[in-house]
């Protein structure tokens, strides 16, 4: 059985306001989504690693594969007009040369902190339950409001029943392809989150080790947080 990481690196990075990609911003000399495929490189339960890409960005994925030793990196496809999308094109390419028992593990390429912990958490809880999303609790009071623009509200949620998802998420490759062609099927389109997909289709998630440093880099303030997550890691106050 194989375990094969699936990356979304699709997305244009809009919100940055730069004229490349938000995965391909270099980080103290080192793109982000390297950080993101060095972490599947390291791990010794991840077996293949396919990528998402956004068109165009082909060649230069692969020559910072052979630049960084990404020796994992099998499969290299273009991606989607949505999240949704580039998650199918990846699935179809996996689909190619596995079975449907393989494992697959589906992660924001732009989240470049996930840890060998939160890998390997995500395998137990899928190996306990067939399935798994990284979450975390939710610490802020969170308010429900009417509208997208809306500056008020008199309804609070309660904290405790709260989850952040962030990813990776972890399935059996022949559920989740069966989940995309429902989904398909019932015109559920443009959900990136594969747990919220499964929610629609009536499945439950299963939570697994989240952090509140796997963060989803999508703004100019992420990359500062990332820098100083990145100095800061080694310092040996830190416990």
């Amino acid at each position: 059985m194989s375990t094969i990481a699936l990356l979304t690196a699709g997305g244009v990075g809009s919100r940055m306001h730069q004229d490349i990609p938000k995965q391909f911003l270099n980080v103290d000399n080192k793109p982000i989504l390297v950080y993101t495929l060095e972490a599947f490189q390291k791990h010794p339960s991840i077996d293949e690693i396919c990528v998402a890409i956004l068109k165009g960005w082909e060649n230069i994925l692969n020559a910072y594969a052979n630049q960084f030793n990404i020796t994992k990196l099998k499969y290299v496809v273009p991606g989607g007009a949505t999240g949704q999308e580039s998650i199918c094109n990846g699935l179809k390419e996996i689909r190619k040369h596995h079975n449907d028992d393989d494992i697959v593990m589906i992660h924001d390429g732009n989240r470049p902190m996930v840890s060998q912990e939160i890998i390997t958490n995500s395998l137990v809880t899928y190996e306990t339950y067939g399935d798994a999303v990284a979450a975390i609790p939710c610490t802020e009071v969170v308010f429900f409001v009417d509208n997208p623009n809306s500056q008020v509200s008199m309804q609070s949620i309660e904290r405790n029943n709260l989850r952040r998802t962030q990813t990776p998420h972890t399935y059996r490759l022949g559920d989740i392809i069966n989940a995309q062609k429902q989904a398909k099927e019932k015109g559920i389109t443009n959900i990136a989150a594969c747990c919220s997909l499964m929610e629609r289709l009536g499945r439950p998630s299963h939570f697994s080790l989240g952090s509140e440093k796997n963060l989803k880099i999508t703004t100019r303030e992420d990359i500062e947080i990332f820098k100083a997550l990145l100095h800061s890691q080694n310092d040996s106050w830190i416990k």
